[in-house]
């Protein structure tokens, strides 16, 4: 009989210790989220809404990325909740090439492109021949081609998705204009300042990041309106329904932080729920 009882003692010594174990690592996980992020304008916009989470429980922790890849990678694997720094085409692009089961949570705000040049103060006054420098994020190609041919600097062939097109998509191009399209984001800024090429396409968080204006240094910056291109949350397919993402997602889309976006980048990022 003392067996017995000693057994079941230790067996509910063990079983009390477990339970109180999974209590304690539900408690850790509960009202903390890590988030990957570029450095300008996604961590600056993050950092602003952290004291706001905190007030709802939540702990943020902001991890931030250089490139394009990693921080796609690091939510594949685990090491943080979500990201913040690429627009719908992009995920949808990467969710083709990769395989990822990411969703989009929710949108935040739109970085319209722009077209730089130290040579030239319009892309009118582009030269036969000229060499645009764009970014190898074949994601932004078409954003970038729709753009010159509002300018009626080339045309894109009938039917093409804007979204998905390529400079083989061109069907006119009076000037004979040149694409490279072989480099990295991180470095169009750079390229830029030493005046390669004829002009250059950067995107407005490498821009930033850079000490440009996106809103007034660029010879052309394409329109807001009806823009595809807006930042989202990316999340692992299913914590899209998750308190903290939720939580997170609603702070980022409320008056507060738009009104944050809207009065700190003056339109070189652009509120999404403006």
């Amino acid at each position: 009989m003392k067996k017995w009882m000693v057994l079941f003692v230790a067996v509910l010594v063990l079983a009390l210790a477990a339970c109180g174990g999974k209590n304690a690592s539900e408690e850790k996980e509960t009202g903390k989220l890590v988030v990957g992020a570029s450095n300008v304008p996604h961590a600056e916009i993050l950092e602003k809404a952290k004291p706001i989470l905190k007030e709802k429980g939540i702990d943020l922790k902001i991890v931030t990325f250089q490139d394009y890849i990693l921080p796609n990678k690091a939510l594949a694997d685990k090491e943080i909740d979500a990201n913040y720094f690429q627009h719908i085409p992009y995920l949808e692009a990467q969710k083709k090439e990769y395989g990822y089961d990411f969703v989009n949570a929710g949108g935040i705000h739109i970085e319209p492109i722009g077209i730089y040049s130290k040579k030239y103060k319009s892309l009118e006054e582009l030269p036969e021949g000229a060499t645009i420098i764009m970014s190898n994020s074949v994601a932004d190609h078409g954003r970038i081609l729709s753009m010159l041919q509002e300018k009626g600097l080339i045309k894109l062939k009938d039917g093409v998705d804007k979204t998905k097109a390529t400079v083989n998509d061109i069907v006119e191009n009076p000037k004979k204009l040149k694409f490279k399209t072989d480099v990295d984001a991180g470095l169009l800024p750079q390229i830029y300042k030493n005046n390669e090429g004829d002009a250059v396409v950067i995107n407005a968080n490498y821009a930033l990041d850079a000490g440009l204006n996106p809103a007034k240094d660029p010879i052309a910056v394409e329109s807001p309106k009806n823009n595809p291109y807006v930042n989202i949350i990316a999340v692992r397919k299913g914590d899209e329904n998750r308190k903290e993402i939720k939580t997170l997602v609603e702070v980022l889309q409320s008056k507060e932080i738009q009104d944050f976006i809207k009065e700190k980048y003056k339109g070189a990022v652009i509120p999404a729920a403006q």
